[in-house]
């Protein structure tokens, strides 16, 4: 082959290669454009006929009470640290988180053989003094006999006076030792103060306890209650003993508490006050767990339809209303607050449009 027919054709290469690929180009331009769709001619929509075996319901709008919801938390009224009041090694704890204790349980035992010694010491003491107590009283009740017979003088009868009341405050002296060494070794037995719940403890057996150092801590199921800041506005409408709904949404439930508190002063920061709620007993609620206030906040119009009049589409909701005999599509705002059977209508219809549905 010549030289000046290959020069042509590969020109003709570097030509035609480009020039399918621009056309390729275009071609797929014009395809994500829709210049292959059908194209439809602007102008209104027919009117959709109505339906078939339909059901109109007409929209009336009613008054309400509406409720603001508070975040808030369940607490408990009734709580209660357990220390040491000594500086001892920890024998024995009865006790671990979630377990039931009544008023007086053993929780915990300290080490107590010197705080025993010690009573053992004043307890025997006591019994010393109380036998020369009883010696002293003897020879005073005998030297009042000498002194009124003129047989003793008067010096010896304020001797056995002084003697008598000497030992007499030794031995009051003795008891109050006695009854201290008692109770600091009361000290080494600690014991539930009240009904309830063991929350957490803190040390184990063998443990230092130091004095004032958290050990256990308490709380009293029967005492559980809620605790929120409520904003000013809402706060300033609620009065103690006021009947007031609690959400629990861990649980699923709504029950009725009482506004136990109001406490009477505001937080600067949040412009809200404290509102404790107190809670009937409910075996499954815990402290720390979330709540809701219901507060009463006012009235509103709320309009609502049966379920079945809503149709949805994707995220969309529509329903239809009859305009001039003709059905026609409307988009609405549906609220999460149902009752059963029916759906709350944020916006998108009045009072008084006509719902047609389908059978």
């Amino acid at each position: 082959m010549s030289t000046p027919q290959v020069q042509k054709e590969n020109t003709a290469k570097k030509i035609i290669i480009p020039l399918l690929a621009l056309i390729i180009l275009l071609v797929m331009v014009a395809w994500l454009a829709g210049a292959f769709n059908k194209k439809v001619s602007p102008g209104f929509e027919a009117p959709s006929p109505t339906l078939v075996n339909s059901i109109s319901y007409v929209v009336k709008s009613s008054t309400e009470a509406i409720f603001e919801g508070v975040a808030a938390s369940i607490t408990a009224k009734q709580t209660t640290i357990i220390s040491s009041r000594l500086l001892a090694r920890i024998d024995k704890i009865n006790v671990r988180a979630g377990d039931i204790v009544k008023r007086g349980d053993v929780l915990i035992t300290l080490e107590n053989n010197d705080l025993s010694s010690r009573v053992i010491e004043a307890q025997e003491q006591v019994n010393a003094m109380i036998a020369r107590y009883t010696e002293a009283h003897q020879n005073f009740q005998r030297a009042k006999e000498l002194f009124n017979k003129k047989i003793a003088s008067q010096f010896d009868l304020d001797k056995s006076k002084a003697d008598y009341q000497s030992i007499k405050a030794e031995l009051t002296a003795a008891k109050q030792s006695l009854a201290q060494a008692q109770t600091t070794l009361s000290y080494a037995t600690l014991r539930a103060p009240i009904n309830g719940k063991v929350v957490d403890r803190f040390a184990e057996p063998g443990n230092t306890a130091q004095a004032g150092e958290k050990l256990l801590s308490l709380y009293n199921p029967l005492s559980l209650r809620v605790e929120a800041q409520v904003r000013e506005q809402l706060a300033l409408t609620l009065t103690q003993g006021q009947s007031i709904k609690v959400e629990l949404p861990t649980i699923k439930q709504n029950i009725v508490g009482l506004v136990e508190e109001i406490v009477p002063a505001a937080n600067t920061g949040s412009r809200s006050f404290l509102i404790k709620v107190s809670l009937p007993y409910q075996e499954n609620l815990l402290p720390g767990m979330y709540a809701r206030l219901l507060i009463p906040a006012g009235q509103a119009q709320k309009l609502y339809l049966p379920k079945n009049s809503v149709s949805h589409v994707g995220q969309l909701d529509f329903v239809h209303v009859l305009i001039d005999g003709q059905s026609q599509k409307r988009f609405v705002r549906i609220d999460t607050k149902v009752k059963p059977g029916f759906i709350s209508i944020i916006s998108g219809l009045v009072d008084g449009d006509i719902i047609v549905t389908t059978d």
